[in-house]
């Protein structure tokens, strides 16, 4: 796309986001007038998202939870109704709380429940190097993140310690993937989005270990879609979990919440809780 000499004004930069298809023009050419410290830096950024670039791969952060995380080019972009299962997770959380986020990307998903909470130790973990490099950046002091898949680089004093679990897991069937957007489609990892065949492979992975992990009354929290969410509560179940689900129509988010049984007094193992955080079940739907 040809830019045209001049994108001083907002209307100009709206007018060429609009012809790329951008739905929000006039809002991105804010953002990107904000950020550019000299016209050709303005029309570099506007160039890069007219091609296709995923908005905050431009900028270079994204807001999350009332919060701007840095999100590098390559990097899993958090998802606005994934601010859904924050708030849930914050409702869960004991004080003071072992936290840990799996498939954690930029971070955004830990540092916003850790910025949340009082006092709290904090994992992520990510197997791809360019979002551990990125989530480091966002976590700062207030954790620590480690490369690896899954489960298999935490600790093992963690084990059976965790109160509360973000599993942010890729949950697209592998043939949708090509369906998406092409912002998410070529410009994302592949690892964040493709969740095999009926998209729940990771989440069975990280249901199956989760018991070891969790705490007594610990929760896991994972998304899914409306029409998964009955196939996801299974999931859950069946690795020992009570699970319910919550919905938010305005965000369009479906989550479904694990939580570990208490330990049996006469040594039998768990037995169902309903969870030990805050506020039991906030606004949610069983």
């Amino acid at each position: 796309m040809v830019l045209p000499s001049s994108l001083s004004s907002l209307s100009a930069t709206a007018d060429v986001l609009r012809r790329a298809g951008c739905v929000f023009a006039e809002d991105e050419a804010a953002l990107l007038h904000e950020a550019a410290a000299s016209p050709d830096e303005l029309a570099l950024l506007v160039g890069r998202r007219a091609a296709g670039l995923p908005l905050e791969h431009v900028l270079g952060w994204a807001e999350f939870c009332g919060r701007r995380f840095a999100v590098d080019g390559g990097v899993f972009v958090p998802r606005r109704r994934t601010e859904f299962l924050v708030r849930h997770a914050v409702v869960l959380a004991p004080d003071p709380a072992v936290v840990v986020d799996l498939c954690c990307g930029s971070g955004a998903l830990g540092a916003a429940l850790a910025g949340a909470l009082g006092r709290v130790e904090l994992h992520a973990c990510d197997v791809e190097p360019a979002a551990v490099r990125c989530a480091r950046r966002n976590l700062g002091g207030l954790g620590v993140v480690h490369e690896g898949d899954l489960f298999g680089p935490l600790p093992e004093r963690l084990l059976g310690r965790v109160d509360v679990l973000l599993a942010n897991v890729p949950y697209v069937p592998s043939a949708d993937v090509e369906l998406l957007p092409a912002e998410a489609r070529v410009h994302e990892p592949r690892v964040a989005l493709d969740g095999g065949g009926d998209g729940l492979d990771v989440m069975r992975r990280v249901a199956a270990d989760a018991p070891r992990w969790l705490a007594p009354g610990g929760s896991l929290l994972v998304e899914a879609s409306e029409r998964q969410r009955d196939a996801a509560v299974e999931v859950l179940r069946g690795a020992g979990l009570s699970a319910r689900v919550v919905v938010c129509e305005e965000l369009y988010a479906t989550v479904v919440i694990g939580t570990a049984g208490t330990r049996d007094p006469v040594g039998r193992g768990r037995v169902p809780n309903p969870g030990r955080g805050r506020v039991p079940n906030p606004g949610g739907q069983d």
